[in-house]
């Protein structure tokens, strides 16, 4: 120990000692035991608190752990995913309506739609003058519809391929754009009211488009991807969802028939100064709807502007007063109940009639006629006293079972019943007014489908839209013998010496009935507004096709449906036997003289 002695003197002034004494300075530094600070007691509770505080701020953190990482995670991945992650729908493509023979009334064709994530934006001001130009817009309404929401917004639904790529060619950053799919309508405003149309999300609004809904729109499919931060797809998520295209379906109309159809009754509302025009052609064999149309129309593909004349199905929707249409099944009814027989003898003499003390008239007097005559001269008087012989409740089931007062079995939207009273309430003078047509309503395709119980063996059968190969069994309303005793009629009413011969068609036999009646105006009739129809087949030795025309509101001088709606009947029922290939049952010698305009007789109404 001796041997370091020498070190002492260092350690003393390391630890502030001089001369080997310790410093009072540094004595005093050290006695941490006597700190007064120390000396002092801490309260218990104020540890425990503490440690409290700290153990209650751990469990808090680690709830919002569980809760985050096990309970809601799927509202922060939903978060999360809606940074980078976006589903896109993969439209099914709409199905096709077609007509009988394939010709495609309604398609779908591709139309890319332009969409915007208006925080992902970045355009120069001549790229906002472009974009807004291509899309229809001026910059201030573009800058408006990018401020709707700055996650996602369209620009414009369903542009033309080349707006499309125009606009793809911008490169605007935020820009982008989604296939979909727009509605094509090749034949325009001639089968509008039969097709009808879709709106921008392609779902049916009028027509079959509307009536099919389910069948034509198919299912949608789905792709989910990962985009990185300027927009581009990085990879697919999950399993892509193929969409499942629509069905078409083949309609029972004849395109050819139905545009020339449409094309003579636009003439005839034109010829005539008519408010609007309707035809329905039915296939008597099948019950198909060959052709139905209206003018005016619309063109489904641009319906800006339109008004509900232009949308209003006439044929299915508008109801009337049949007129001298109904006559032939008060004459089919008392034929078949044995009251009269077609050359029982009637006499109309002097033109008028009195009914409960109503006056019921004749045109001009045509005294004694047979039962066909009366069908032959549309005779009020004479219909009238055969109407009088029945009971009000065989009349009604008469009008009934070919009919009247009920839907049409059609699936097809608008379509109405027209109107027929409860037989119980009908008073002499009512009965007596709806044998030739007043006191009761139906529509145009109404009358067309009862007039089948004459074309065909004295049954009625469904009718349909939709093309069919199987012949319908009919019900049945009167015997196969009054059927042809009233197709005979019908031939002379559209003959010499009746009020249509002007729906006389060369080579062929044509049978129907002339209809015309005061419109309707408030509660009573307006007196210088007509409705003009005429209802008939043709070939009357074997009927192929049922032709029901009406014109509204002629106004350029002839009023008549041996005027007015015969000479449509004539035309469509021509053209449309030759597009059927049916033969002619007459010689057409007519053809090689010049024709001679025959005077119809003065129908009653």
């Amino acid at each position: 120990m001796k041997g370091l002695d020498f070190l002492r003197p260092l350690r003393a002034r390391r630890h502030g000692v001089r001369g080997g004494t310790p410093s009072v300075s540094a004595a005093s530094a050290v006695r941490y035991a006597t700190s007064p600070l120390l000396a002092t007691k801490t309260p218990l509770w104020r540890s425990r608190l503490l440690v409290l505080a700290f153990g209650l701020g751990f469990m808090g953190l680690i709830g919002r752990a569980i809760f985050i990482q096990a309970i809601g995670t799927e509202f922060y991945l939903k978060q999360g995913e809606s940074r980078y992650v976006r589903t896109f729908t993969l439209p099914a493509r709409r199905g096709r309506i077609t007509d009988r023979n394939g010709q495609i009334l309604a398609a779908s064709v591709p139309s890319p739609s332009i969409w915007a994530i208006p925080r992902d934006v970045q355009a120069t001001p001549d790229q906002i003058r472009a974009l807004s130009a291509l899309l229809g817009m001026t910059p201030r309404e573009l800058s408006g519809r990018l401020d709707e929401n700055q996650n996602f917004v369209w620009l414009r639904r369903q542009v033309d391929t080349d707006v499309a790529l125009q606009i793809k060619a911008l490169g605007i950053k935020g820009v982008h754009q989604e296939r979909e799919y727009r509605r094509h309508y090749p034949e325009g405003e001639a089968a509008a009211h039969v097709v009808g149309f879709t709106n921008v999300e392609d779902k049916g609004q009028e027509g079959m488009e509307l009536s099919f809904q389910k069948v034509l729109q198919g299912t949608n499919g789905s792709r989910s991807v990962v985009r990185d931060r300027l927009g581009r797809i990085v990879e697919d998520v999950g399993d892509k969802l193929e969409p499942n295209d629509g069905k078409d379906i083949a309609l029972s109309l004849d395109s050819k028939i139905q545009f020339f159809a449409y094309q003579r009754i636009r003439d005839a509302v034109a010829e005539n100064h008519a408010k609007a025009g309707s035809v329905v052609v039915l296939d008597v064999r099948t019950g198909e709807v060959l052709a139905l149309t209206n003018f005016p129309s619309y063109t489904p593909e641009d319906r800006h502007g339109l008004t509900g004349g232009q949308l209003r199905n006439r044929t299915l929707t508008d109801t009337f007063e049949p007129g001298s249409t109904m006559k032939p099944f008060v004459v089919a009814l008392a034929l078949q109940t044995g009251r009269v027989r077609p050359d029982s003898m009637i006499q109309t003499a002097p033109g008028r009639i009195q009914v409960t003390g109503s006056t019921i008239s004749d045109a001009h007097p045509h005294g004694l006629l047979s039962v066909e005559q009366v069908i032959q001269k549309s005779s009020n008087v004479g219909v009238v006293k055969i109407a009088m012989q029945m009971q009000p409740r065989e009349m009604w089931e008469m009008f009934s079972a070919v009919g009247l007062g009920q839907k049409p079995p059609l699936n097809f939207p608008g379509v109405v019943s027209g109107r027929l009273r409860p037989f119980k309430n009908w008073r002499p003078i009512e009965q007596a007014t709806m044998s030739y047509g007043y006191g009761l309503s139906a529509s145009l395709f109404q009358l067309a489908r009862a007039y089948m119980v004459f074309a065909r063996e004295g049954d009625l059968p469904p009718v349909t839209l939709l093309k069919t190969d199987q012949p319908p069994q009919g019900a049945p309303v009167i015997s196969p013998e009054v059927a042809h005793a009233v197709r005979k009629m019908l031939a002379m009413a559209a003959g010499d010496g009746g009020t249509a011969p002007k729906a006389q068609v060369p080579g062929y036999s044509v049978g129907g009935k002339t209809g015309t009646a005061h419109k309707q105006e408030g509660g009573g009739y307006a007196g210088s507004k007509y409705r003009a129809w005429f209802v008939g087949m043709a070939p009357v030795s074997d009927p192929r096709v049922i032709v029901a025309v009406m014109v509204d509101e002629p106004t350029a001088g002839k009023h008549f449906g041996g005027d007015v709606a015969a000479p449509v009947f004539s035309d469509v029922v021509k053209q449309t036997l030759r597009m059927m290939s049916v033969p002619p049952d007459l010689e057409v010698k007519s053809q090689l003289v010049v024709h001679q305009p025959v005077q119809a007789v003065l129908e009653s109404f």
